[in-house]
C-alpha cells in the first residue's frame, strides 16, 4: 500500500529471458514490491525462454510460496502442436491456479484476427483465464485494433491491452478498441501522465490498470497515477480494483 492505496502491478516478469539475458527471482521481485508499496503482482514468464515449462514451474512455486502477494500467468510458443499448448495451459491452471494467459505477438507472431488464433482464445476460456495482450512493438500483429475482432467473437473473454499501444504511439487505437469492446481493458505502462488523462476522457478507470513491465519503471508507473488530478475512486480503480476484478475473479 502507498499513500493509502492498495496497488496491483499487473505486468511483471519472473525467471530468465533468453532474448535479453534479464533475470528476476521471486525474492528480488518481492523486495522491489516491498520497497515501492506494491501489494500484489502478476508474474509472467519472459516472452523468450529456453524452457517454458520450467519457467511455469518457477512461477508456480513462487505463487504457492507467496499466494497473498503473487499471481501467475502462462506464456508459451503458440506454434507448438495445439494439444501440447492446450495441455500446458491446463496444467498451469490446475496445478498452480494461474488465471492469465499472455498473448505476445512481438516475439510470437500470431495474427490475432486469423482463424489460426482461435485456439488461443478458446484455451483461455476453457481454463477461465483472462488475456494480457502485448501491444505496440511487434506490429502489425501487435496493433491494438487487431484485438477488437477476437474481443467481439469471444465476448466472455477479458482482453487486457498491455502498454496501451506503447508509449502513446498507438494510444488512440487502444482507446477506440476499449470504447467499442467492453471486454477490453487498458494497462498503462509506458504512457506519459497526459496520455492517461487522454484515455480517461473516453474509457472509465474501472477498465484501466497499472503495470511496470520492468522493475526500474515501477516507482514511475505508480507515481504517475498517484500524482494525477483524478478522483480517489478513479485512482484506486487504476491501482487495484480493476486488476483485482479481472485477474482474481476471471
Amino acid at each position: 500500500m502507498k499513500d493509502g492505496f492498495r496497488i496491483y502491478d499487473t505486468h511483471t516478469h519472473l525467471g530468465l529471458a533468453q532474448h535479453s539475458g534479464r533475470s528476476c527471482s521471486a525474492d528480488q521481485m518481492l523486495a522491489c514490491m516491498d520497497r515501492c508499496g506494491v501489494d500484489r503482482s502478476l508474474a509472467i514468464p519472459f516472452p523468450m525462454v529456453e524452457d517454458y515449462r520450467a519457467m511455469h514451474d518457477l512461477i508456480g512455486a513462487a505463487v504457492r510460496a507467496h499466494p497473498d502477494r503473487l499471481s501467475g500467468a502462462a506464456c508459451l510458443n503458440p506454434f507448438i502442436p495445439q494439444p501440447a499448448f492446450r495441455g500446458e495451459v491446463r496444467r498451469c491452471a490446475q496445478e498452480f491456479g494461474f488465471r492469465v494467459l499472455k498473448f505476445q505477438p512481438q516475439y510470437q507472431p500470431l495474427n490475432p484476427i486469423s482463424p489460426r488464433a482461435d485456439f488461443f482464445f478458446e484455451t483461455a476460456l476453457e481454463n477461465r483465464m483472462s488475456l494480457v495482450c502485448h501491444t505496440g512493438t511487434g506490429i502489425p500483429f501487435a496493433l491494438p485494433s487487431l484485438f477488437m475482432m477476437p474481443a467481439r467473437r469471444f465476448p466472455q473473454l477479458k482482453f487486457v491491452l498491455a502498454h496501451c499501444g506503447g508509449g502513446g504511439v498507438l494510444l488512440a487505437e487502444a482507446i477506440v478498441a476499449a470504447v467499442f469492446c467492453p471486454n477490453i481493458y487498458l494497462e498503462l505502462s509506458s504512457l506519459m501522465p497526459h496520455h492517461v488523462l487522454e484515455a480517461l476522457a473516453h474509457v472509465p478507470a474501472s477498465r484501466m490498470m497499472i503495470g511496470s513491465d520492468l522493475p526500474e519503471s515501477l516507482e514511475t508507473e505508480i507515481g504517475k497515477i498517484l500524482r494525477l488530478e483524478i478522483s480517489a475512486e478513479a485512482r484506486q480503480d487504476i491501482l487495484w480494483n480493476t486488476a483485482s476484478s479481472v485477474f482474481e475473479q476471471a
